[in-house]
């Protein structure tokens, strides 16, 4: 129970279902008061405070349980490492492999549970993770990381409603979370300055620049982790033309970033790593969609084999394609939802004859 609508409303609707439902929240951080106050972020005190006051009114069992270092290692200094190496990481999805669905899962087991119940806004149906009914609040990408057997002890009551009936369902019950903004930032980020947070971190390792066009110095930087691959915004540099740059590569050990124009920005093959299968392994090659970024529309792929990894070619050009990010794979299906068949963090990303550098 996060203190947010969501878990609430899961919660409530455990209990409801008939299950012997004990909540809890989680302590993600040594420092609890530094994390949000109002709408940013999540897991501070004042969540804890909400999520407590839903217990009670459910009259449910409350505990907090304390993971600030499982958190600290698996999710914060892995998303500091990550950007260290020129990779974009997504803790959210980290997060669910970790923490929710590993360290929770693990405790939950021993004390005699069943099953985690959370507020995901996903399907699970027969056994198959699914899309949520709600497109524009579906978290199915940053589950995809999750295996069978975490799946198979996992609940998400919330997955065939819409986030306004979640709503309607608090209100009804009165809970005082009902209204409460969602949380968007990162949780251990509470003023959204992400490359503030890495700098001091990992303090200023200044280098520079360089437009792929032409192969010149068009600027300087203060570190690597300030850029991800895609972002056109925040560069610094000016370049005579005036045509709009995006960042095409990261290399952080001679501290390069190389920045190009659209056209040169476009992905039609994503190589990745080892995959991980929310359920049986397909047979490759498969036709599927995929989909690149937590906020991104799904594209038709073809998925092959590729040196233990995958290699996806994209039916049509993307942008914005970072290494260190998940590539979740789908099964379309219109009327069950669509199916997750898995996920693989991206290594490369490029057009055919060409992949950007780590």
């Amino acid at each position: 129970m996060s203190g947010g609508v969501d878990s609430a409303v899961a919660a409530a609707l455990a209990v409801d279902a008939g299950h012997d439902v004990t909540g809890v929240h989680l302590a993600l951080s040594q420092e609890r008061q530094t994390l949000r106050s109002g709408a940013r972020g999540c897991c501070s005190v004042e969540d804890a405070h909400d999520a407590r006051r839903v217990a009670d009114e459910l009259g449910i069992p409350f505990y907090v349980w304390d993971l600030a270092d499982r958190f600290s290692e698996d999710v914060v200094e892995d998303f500091v490492a990550e950007y260290a190496s020129g990779r974009t990481p997504n803790p959210c999805l980290r997060c669910n492999e970790k923490i929710k669905f590993s360290a929770v899962l693990d405790r939950a087991r021993a004390l005699g549970f069943d099953a985690v119940v959370t507020g995901h806004h996903a399907r699970l149906a027969d056994g198959e993770l699914r899309r949520s009914v709600d497109a524009a609040k579906d978290q199915s990408y940053v589950l995809g990381v999750l295996t069978p057997a975490q799946l198979a002890a996992a609940m998400f009551p919330l997955g065939s409603m819409t986030k306004e009936r979640v709503r309607e369902i608090a209100a009804a019950r009165g809970f005082a979370v009902a209204a409460k903004p969602d949380s968007h930032d990162i949780c251990f980020i509470p003023d959204g300055d992400t490359r503030g947070f890495l700098a001091r971190r990992l303090g200023a390792l200044p280098g520079p620049v360089v437009d792929a066009a032409t192969g010149a110095t068009v600027g300087e930087h203060e570190g690597t982790y300030g850029f991800t691959v895609g972002q056109r915004r925040g560069l610094g540099v000016s370049v005579g033309d005036q045509r709009p740059r995006y960042v095409l590569g990261i290399e952080p050990v001679s501290r390069t970033v190389t920045i190009g124009t659209r056209d040169l920005a476009a992905v039609t093959e994503v190589r990745t790593g080892v995959p991980t299968w929310t359920g049986p392994v397909p047979e490759l090659p498969f036709a599927a969609q995929v989909q690149l970024r937590a906020h991104a529309a799904p594209v038709d792929c073809e998925v092959v084999a590729d040196d233990g990894g995958l290699r996806i070619d994209l039916a049509a050009e993307q942008r914005g394609v970072a290494p260190g990010q998940s590539a979740v794979l789908y099964l379309p299906d219109p009327v069950r939802g669509d199916l997750v068949l898995g996920q693989a963090a991206v290594r490369t990303a490029g057009a055919r004859s060409r992949a950007v550098r780590r």
